[in-house]
Formats: structure tokens, C-alpha cells, sequence
């Protein structure tokens, strides 16, 4: 490796948790953020140093645009997949500072649902934008915008945002893990009761399975089927010996992890908003499954 390639080396690999982060946030996809970064080094090292300014931003509008070009060509894609579409789940590199509450609730499952309900320029000005506070230019350099095109989209994007999400700010994590085991117990125990005071009323059981898994087709909502659905699941489990369920945390939140012997069938993550669990998104999909078990490190 020449001395050139070495220093594009280094430099990119220090910002690599930052640009893996801007990926996966525009793209909800572990493996397509991978896929990117693979690229956007190739590029990278195409480009002769001495024509960078401010690497970060550089490396972040390259990032950028790749994730753009992948989101695009999925938007084709997703015509024709079956059933809901979710996020990849992310385990996160115990390294990660959990009191970065932005960065936290950026990478939830259920920003993430939302940010899929923005067009993909609006998406990736908001990423740029709201998340990890770049300046306009560097932003409208990296979609390929006005300046003032890119304030209007910055504007639209946390307007819809802010109305879809059920709020913004800190997250009890210490609170919020001990109402997840509370549940699980009751599911555990089958205290119905139990699970009803847990869940909020209009609670939602979203499974993404591709066509290619058993499960759900249709988003279950409300408390009582929630319930009822969680009830089964557990009953199953005690039922049969070699399925075990495991507990985790993917995407900032209390996560379940299902396996049968060794061979992971599934995870879902829980959302709990003042106390009560108001989603709990399941991932079956096989395809979504096999990265899940390797930590990510993610940065601001």
C-alpha cells in the first residue's frame, strides 16, 4: 500500500462509525449501509488528498450520496415485497455512549418507520440535518440541492416527523427495561391482567417476514389481541424444549431474541412511550436475520 493509500485508510477508517451511522440511518439496512461504505471507500480512494478541505464533511456527502442512490433503487424493489417492511435490527457495540439520547432516538426502530414515510432526499437532508448537525451547504452539496431547497425540505421533514412520533427527548432506559421484564413475565406467567396494564391501548404487533417466514401478515393492534398474541407465543416456548427466548438490546430498546437449539427465528423490539408499550416490531425475515448478532459501533 503507498503512503497516499495508507492515509486514505486511516482517515476513513476513524470516521467509519460516524458514516456507517449516516448510512444506516438513511438506508433502516445493516448490510445495504455495508454495501455503501464499500463503495463510498473505492471512491474515496480514488481522490487525490490535497483537494480535501474538511474530511468528515467529505466523507459524509460521498457517504451520502451512495446511501441515495441505494435507497432509490430499493424504493423500485419494495413494489414488490410482501407484507410490512421494518428496519434491519441494529445491536450496538457495548462502546456506544448510551446518553446520547439524539443519537439514541435517531436509530430507533420506531424513528426508523417514520423516517420510511419521507421521500429519500428528505430523509437524508433530515439524517444530515437534525441528527448529526451538518451546516446547509454540506448538505446541499450531498443531495445535490439549493441551499434554500434544502432549508424548505429540512422544514418539511421535522414537521412530519415530529407529528409521527409519539415524542422526542430522554428515554428512561432503566425505567423502560424494568416495564419489558414486567411484561415478559406476565407473558411468561400468562397474567393476562398483567400484560393489559402494560400495554397501551391502540398497541401494535408489526412482523416483517418477506414471504420467506411463518408469521403474522397483518399488523395486530390493540391491547387485548397484543395480549393474547404474546400469551400464545410464551405458551409455545414453554411447550417446546429446544425454543428458548433470550433478552437483548437492538435499536436503543429491550429487544427479545427467539431461537430454536441454535438457529435464530426472530427477534422484536419493544417501544415504550410514558410507561406503556405502544409497539413491538418483530423481524422474521431470514435475509433481515443475518447480521443481527454482530455489534455495531455508531457515533455523532
Amino acid at each position: 500500500m503507498t503512503a497516499s493509500g495508507g492515509e486514505h485508510a486511516e482517515r476513513f477508517t476513524l470516521l467509519r462509525p460516524l458514516l456507517f451511522t449516516i448510512a444506516y440511518e438513511i438506508l433502516g439496512s445493516t448490510t445495504e449501509s455495508d454495501d455503501v461504505l464499500q463503495d463510498s471507500y473505492l471512491r474515496w480512494a480514488d481522490v487525490d488528498l490535497a483537494t480535501v478541505r474538511d474530511t468528515k464533511s467529505y466523507l459524509a456527502q460521498l457517504v451520502t450520496r451512495e446511501a441515495l442512490n441505494a435507497l432509490r433503487a430499493r424504493a423500485r424493489r419494495r413494489e414488490e415485497y410482501v407484507g410490512p417492511w421494518l428496519p434491519e435490527p441494529l445491536l450496538l457495540d457495548s462502546r456506544d455512549a448510551s446518553e446520547d439520547v439524539v443519537l439514541a432516538e435517531s436509530v430507533s426502530m420506531a424513528m426508523l418507520v417514520v423516517l420510511e414515510t419521507l421521500t429519500p432526499d428528505e430523509r437524508a437532508v433530515f439524517v444530515l440535518r437534525e441528527v448529526f448537525d451538518f451546516d446547509y451547504d454540506d448538505v446541499a452539496a450531498a443531495v445535490g440541492r439549493s441551499v434554500s431547497a434544502v432549508r424548505q425540505m429540512a422544514h418539511r421533514a421535522r414537521e412530519h416527523v415530529h407529528a409521527r412520533r409519539n415524542r422526542f427527548g430522554p428515554v428512561d432506559a432503566e425505567r423502560t427495561a424494568q416495564i419489558t421484564e414486567q411484561f415478559l413475565t406476565a407473558a411468561a406467567t400468562g397474567d393476562m391482567d398483567g400484560l393489559m396494564s402494560l400495554l397501551a391501548p391502540r398497541v401494535t404487533w408489526t412482523a416483517d417476514h418477506g414471504g420467506k417466514a411463518t408469521a403474522i401478515r397483518r399488523p395486530v393492534v390493540g391491547a387485548r389481541r397484543v395480549a393474547a398474541l404474546m400469551t400464545r407465543l410464551f405458551q409455545v416456548a414453554r411447550e417446546t424444549p429446544e425454543l428458548r427466548i433470550e433478552t437483548a438490546t437492538y435499536n436503543s430498546a429491550p429487544a427479545v431474541v427467539v431461537y430454536t437449539g441454535e438457529h435464530l427465528e426472530g427477534l422484536f423490539v419493544f417501544e415504550v412511550v410514558d410507561d406503556q408499550i405502544t409497539n413491538l416490531y418483530a423481524m422474521r425475515n431470514p435475509d433481515k436475520l443475518a447480521g443481527i448478532t454482530v455489534p455495531r459501533r455508531i457515533t455523532r
